[in-house]
């Protein structure tokens, strides 16, 4: 189960990867980058609440007093941290808005030995830093290249990592009240659609979708793969995993993205992403790699001792 729970968080991160494939061919149609979060939002809500509707209708019970973790994933994670980040990329560089993005983890770690008293290890330590450094890397900051950011982007880059890290401890609140993935998901994007709201001309964006037909295969694939597939894997991801690690693990999205842009755009990669992509595995392996160990030892003891 803890495997199944690992590949959900690797493959999350995966579909969360390729959102450059829809953005930029929505982007090419007119769409901003707003209109883009709150068209996510909404196909997650219509195609959540239908499955539901239709097939569990009793995972739309929630307490009103536990609304709050929604409200945290919907509009302190998702939301802000797609307001912040989007913010960012206007204030900075692609590459450092990225690379303040991926203070992810780091944070996700502190508040989890906090709020949730899970362990800081060292493995966790080693590779949160290897997947922060790989992930800098990836997006273009190297020894050559350096960091150039404002006072303003560095703190909205800042934000959009906390509102990222968010997901996984409002996330974990809900889980820990019982509520199921899809619950979770459905009223996160309630809350994110009704957040949206505020920061869309909603008429315009309706006559861009109407006098563009062409676009609807492609919102539809952007909300069902990165939005409702990914967000399903990562939440059942933490049910078994720790929130410092799966956020840890869901460093793989910046690889895959690189990936894409190489073999889909046909963008050049370089030494350093190359490099960065390296550091991201090792981060993962190492972070694995003493869960693996220790089932190891526990299968031989176990068969040694059937055996005397």
């Amino acid at each position: 189960m803890k495997l199944l729970a690992v590949c959900s968080i690797l493959i999350a991160g995966t579909l969360w990867g390729t959102i450059g494939i829809f953005v930029r061919t929505l982007s090419e149609m007119e769409f901003g980058s707003m209109e883009l979060v709150a068209l996510r939002s909404f196909v997650t809500l219509i195609a959540m609440g239908i499955y539901l509707l239709l097939f569990k209708r009793d995972r739309f019970r929630v307490r009103f007093k536990d609304l709050w973790c929604f409200a945290g994933t919907g509009i302190l994670s998702i939301l802000f941290f797609n307001f912040c980040y989007f913010t960012t990329i206007n204030l900075t560089s692609l590459a450092t808005a990225s690379i303040l993005l991926y203070t992810a983890p780091v944070i996700v770690m502190l508040l989890s030995l906090l709020l949730f008293r899970e362990k800081l290890t060292v493995s966790k330590c080693i590779s949160a830093l290897l997947a922060f450094l790989g992930c800098a890397l990836v997006a273009g900051v190297n020894p050559q290249t350096g960091l150039s950011v404002t006072p303003e982007g560095f703190l909205t880059g800042l934000g959009a990592g906390l509102g990222y890290a968010l997901y996984s401890i409002f996330g974990r609140y809900a889980l820990n009240r019982g509520y199921d993935t899809m619950t979770i998901t459905f009223y996160t994007f309630a809350f994110s659609s009704a957040g949206s709201l505020f920061l869309i001309d909603t008429p315009v964006l309706a006559e861009k979708v109407i006098r563009r037909p062409e676009s609807i295969p492609w919102i539809l694939a952007l909300g069902l793969i990165t939005c409702v597939a990914a967000y399903l894997l990562y939440t059942y991801g933490l049910t078994k995993i720790e929130s410092s690690k799966a956020s840890i693990m869901a460093s793989i999205e910046p690889v895959v993205a690189t990936l894409v842009g190489i073999l889909m755009f046909h963008e050049t990669p370089t030494f350093w992403s190359a490099v960065g992509i390296c550091l991201v595995l090792l981060s993962l392996v190492l972070l694995n790699a003493g869960g693996i160990v220790k089932r190891v030892s526990e299968k031989n003891i176990s068969a040694k001792s059937c055996g005397d």
